[in-house]
């Protein structure tokens, strides 16, 4: 049987779900990878599992890193609004042969990870400056 490159496995995904974008899967193969460097896993072997909590963290990481400011405005453009949906794209990576998980795995592990307002729009907004007191008023001598 031959077996296929990654681009063809992410193409026949999307053919069946067509929710996210096909960039949306590469993305998520890329935070991965950034996620396993980032909590120094070893490369091959059952130590290199990721659980959802890491990656969403590394996917937060690598998303800053990567777009910048412009970064919910991308993962919205690829159908990403949501923790949750980290958690889908991975699951039918996974459904398809083309990651891993344990049984601990679920895709309940994305849900709630954090808001993409206070991740990806927040670090870019300008620092408030601390509301000043109020000055007394001063009375003008008759």
């Amino acid at each position: 049987m031959k077996k296929i490159s990654f681009q063809d496995a992410i193409e026949e995904v999307v053919l069946k779900n067509p929710s996210y974008d096909v960039e949306s899967y590469f993305f998520i193969r890329e935070a991965l990878d950034f996620t396993i460097k980032m909590f120094d896993k070893p490369h091959d072997g059952p130590e290199r599992h990721v659980s959802g909590t890491e990656l969403l963290d590394g996917v937060r990481k690598y998303a800053l890193a990567e777009f910048g400011p412009i970064t919910k405005t991308v993962l919205n453009r690829w159908g990403i609004h949501t923790c949750e949906n980290f958690g889908e794209i991975v699951f039918l990576m996974v459904e398809n042969g083309i990651l891993g998980k344990t049984d601990d795995d679920r895709k309940e592990d994305f849900a709630g990870g954090y808001s993409f307002e206070d991740a990806f729009t927040k670090p870019f907004l300008p620092e408030q400056a601390p509301s000043s007191a109020k000055t007394s008023k001063s009375t003008s001598a008759q």
